[in-house]
């Protein structure tokens, strides 16, 4: 099954259109003031309204309140919602109860055991991201982690690889890990929330490279 691929912290309509024309299976909205890659909820249902039927719109927030993630979500009408913020199981478990949407919670990986306390969410969302421990931001911090933390790991549930992938990485990630959905942001800009098409290209061919030599 060829690798999904994530263009993550899209804002403005060329660049989106460029990840969807490049092949990505999903385009990530930043929902996060502190983000240099925020976009807000106007600006986010004017993107999605620019994807096709195919492609999956993931709306990335942090520590929302319940009445601001359901006014974020009923604005936007995203295909997943992806937590970043200090939410409960039960609570992410109760949104994609009640919103029938898909839920990823992102996980900072910075040792093995990390990858045992990732596996209380097992059936309580649909996939776990793997990313750099969180910084200044929850992610887009441009850093990657140690891959071979995974080496060996059998996963209990769908789950992607974030942090630090670049179209020049991306590659030996995949050919480490096995990511099945592989996940940037600042890997394909020449600025914190510049989005480049060349780079989005570059990556998205690159993902393709990897699957085609495995």
């Amino acid at each position: 099954m060829p690798t999904q691929i994530k263009i993550c912290g899209l804002s403005m309509p060329e660049t989106l259109d460029a990840a969807v024309d490049a092949g990505a299976s999903h385009v990530g909205l930043v929902h996060f003031a502190k983000s240099p890659r925020h976009v807000t909820l106007d600006d986010a249902a004017k993107l999605r309204r620019r994807v096709p039927e195919g492609v999956k719109v993931v709306l990335l927030t942090s520590a929302l309140q319940p009445a601001e993630l359901e006014a974020a979500y009923l604005a936007v009408r995203p295909d997943v919602i992806q937590f970043h913020g200090n939410e409960t199981v039960e609570w992410m478990a109760l949104v994609r109860k009640l919103m029938g949407v898909e839920t990823w919670r992102a996980v900072g990986l910075k040792e093995r055991a990390t990858l045992d306390r990732a596996q209380r969410f097992v059936g309580q969302v649909d996939r776990v991201l793997f990313d750099a421990p969180a910084k200044a931001l929850p992610g887009g911090n441009g850093v990657a982690f140690q891959w071979e933390i995974l080496d060996g790991y059998e996963h209990p549930m769908d789950w992607a690889l974030a942090g630090g992938l670049t179209p020049n990485n991306v590659g030996d990630a995949i050919a480490r890990t096995g990511a099945p959905l592989v996940d940037t942001s600042s890997g394909v800009e020449t600025a914190p929330g510049v989005k480049d098409i060349a780079l989005i290209r570059a990556f998205c061919d690159a993902v393709r490279a990897a699957d085609a030599n495995p």
